[in-house]
C-alpha cells in the first residue's frame, strides 16, 4: 500500500477579453474528442498529453463569475506550467483581438452579417500540432466522424497509458511519431496509399528531416509539408490553421469553405474564393471560421 499523499493539483487562471464563447470551442471539440486521450463535459474539457519526456494531464473549465477559465495541471507537469499555459491559451484563442480582426473582416459585404450574427468567433486549435498534422492526414477524403474513428483506433493500439491518469478520465497518450512511423497499420481502415503518407510524415518528424513549425510562416511550412509525397495544399494549410493557429491560413479548396451558404446554392469556385480571399489578409483563418458557420448553418 502506497501510503504517499497525493500532491494537489497545480490551478491558473486564464483571463481573456470579451466576447468569447465556451460553447464554439465546445461544438468543435465534441465533434472530434478521442475518448482515450480526452474528455469533454458540456462545462470541461480533460486531456493527457506529453512535452519532451513529461507526460501528465490537465483539465480546463470555464469560470461563471469572471472572464477566464481555470486551468489544473496533474502533479506531474507542475514544472511546465509556463509552456502549457502557453499552449492552453493559443488552444482556446485566447489572446485573439477579436474587435480588430472584425472590423476588418466587416469590411466584406457578404461576411458583415456573419461577423454581426456571431461576435466574437475565435479559432480553435489543436494542444499538439503533431497529434493534428497526423488528424489532417488521416481525415483526407472522408467524413470528421470517419476520421475520428480511424485515429481512435491509432490510440489504440499505440497509444501509451499514462501513469498517473485518474480513474474517471481518459487512460491513453496520442502515440509519438516514432510509434506511427514504425508499426504495422494493416486494417487500420485507411487506403494503403494514406497509410503510406501517414507513416512518410511520421517518420520525417521522428528523423528530424520535417521541420514542423510555422515560426517562419505559413507559406514556408505549406512548402515543407508539400515536400512530402500525398500531402497536398489542402492538407497543408488545414495544419498550419488546425496545429499552429495561422492567423492567415486558408485552405483554400475546402468543401466548407466552397459551398458555405454566402455564395448561393452553387457555391463558388477556389479560384475566384482564392481572390476574394486576399481581402481578408491577415486573418483569412478568422475569414474560414465565418464561413464553416456558414457552411454549417440550417
Amino acid at each position: 500500500m502506497n501510503d504517499t499523499p497525493e500532491l494537489p493539483a497545480t490551478v491558473v487562471r486564464l483571463p481573456y477579453l470579451m466576447p468569447w464563447s465556451w460553447q464554439q470551442f465546445q461544438q468543435y471539440f465534441a465533434l472530434r474528442c478521442l475518448p482515450a486521450v480526452e474528455r469533454l463535459t458540456p462545462h470541461s474539457y480533460h486531456r493527457n498529453f506529453q512535452l519532451g519526456t513529461t507526460s501528465g494531464w490537465f483539465k480546463l473549465r470555464p469560470l461563471a463569475e469572471e472572464a477566464a477559465l481555470e486551468l489544473s495541471l496533474s502533479p506531474s507537469a507542475s514544472s511546465l506550467t509556463q509552456p502549457l499555459v502557453k499552449r492552453v491559451r493559443r488552444m482556446f484563442d485566447l489572446d485573439a483581438d477579436t474587435a480588430l480582426i472584425a472590423a476588418h473582416l466587416r469590411t466584406d459585404p457578404l461576411l458583415a452579417p456573419l461577423v454581426e450574427r456571431y461576435p466574437g468567433l475565435r479559432l480553435p486549435t489543436a494542444f499538439d500540432p503533431f497529434e493534428q498534422a497526423v488528424r489532417a492526414i488521416i481525415g483526407q477524403q472522408v467524413t470528421v466522424k470517419a476520421a475520428v474513428t480511424i485515429t481512435g483506433r491509432l490510440v489504440t493500439r499505440l497509444g501509451e497509458t499514462l501513469a498517473d491518469a485518474p480513474a474517471d478520465g481518459p487512460q491513453r497518450l496520442f502515440p509519438t511519431a516514432e510509434a506511427i512511423a514504425g508499426s504495422v497499420l494493416d486494417g487500420i481502415g485507411m487506403p494503403g496509399k494514406r497509410v503510406e503518407t501517414l507513416q512518410r510524415f511520421a517518420r520525417a518528424v521522428h528523423e528530424g528531416t520535417l521541420a514542423l513549425h510555422a515560426d517562419d510562416g505559413v507559406e514556408a511550412l505549406v512548402e515543407r509539408l508539400c515536400a512530402l509525397p500525398g500531402i497536398g495544399p489542402w492538407t497543408a494549410e488545414y495544419i498550419a490553421l488546425r496545429a499552429f493557429g495561422v492567423a492567415d491560413a486558408f485552405p483554400v479548396s475546402d468543401l466548407g469553405l466552397l459551398k458555405a451558404r454566402i455564395w448561393g446554392d452553387d457555391g463558388i469556385n477556389a479560384r475566384i474564393l482564392a481572390a476574394r480571399a486576399e481581402t481578408w489578409r491577415p486573418w483569412r483563418a478568422y475569414a474560414a471560421m465565418y464561413l464553416w458557420q456558414s457552411y454549417a448553418e440550417d
